[in-house]
């Protein structure tokens, strides 16, 4: 399973969405250079506020480009950056891959996948009901979360629009995604 970056976005401050540019350099162990979220320790204010010395499992949110055309399905109007995340991609089942999944992005960079983001009440003062378009549920009644996933970066790099995304399953049996 093979993807494409189709944007890239980051935010100095804690905003809820993050501003669309022309690339970012990941930094191995840190996250996105200039990203508020930046750091080996949480960087997301309600887990810095249970324990800063906590290891930043969500250096990197990636949203697959699919989940906005679901959504513009639903008749909201969503696009790269506004959910927060850090890189959009298309063509990778991003909520389907397994626990310690790495993703090769462009020519250097490795974003190794930590778990699914959990959506907040901050998709609601952004778009009333987003929250509830994000969730859904499976066969069995289970919580589907829809809004990305996690990472954090492995090895460094730049990236842009347009770079592969090239996927790496780990060894071993599939791992299902839980929240991070």
């Amino acid at each position: 399973m093979n993807g494409v970056v189709t944007a890239v976005s980051r935010s100095a401050g804690h905003t809820f969405s993050k501003t669309v540019c022309d690339g970012v350099r990941l930094l191995a162990g840190l996250g996105v250079e200039g990203d508020a979220h930046l750091g080996k320790t949480v960087r997301h204010r309600s887990r810095v506020a249970r324990d800063p010395s906590a290891p930043n499992l969500r250096q990197v949110h990636l949203i697959h480009a699919e989940l906005h055309d679901e959504l513009a399905l639903a008749g909201f109007a969503v696009s790269a950056g506004q959910m927060g995340e850090n890189l959009t991609t298309r063509g990778v089942d991003l909520l389907g891959l397994s626990a310690g999944t790495l993703l090769h992005v462009g020519g250097d960079a490795v974003v190794r996948v930590t778990g699914l983001r959990n959506p907040c009440v901050q998709l609601d003062g952004f778009l009333p009901g987003l929250m509830k378009a994000v969730l859904g549920r499976d066969e069995h009644g289970g919580l589907i979360r829809k809004a990305g996933v996690m990472g954090v970066v492995v090895t460094g790099g730049e990236v842009r629009p347009g770079d592969a995304v090239r996927v790496e399953p780990p060894q071993g049996p599939h791992v299902p995604l839980d929240r991070v």
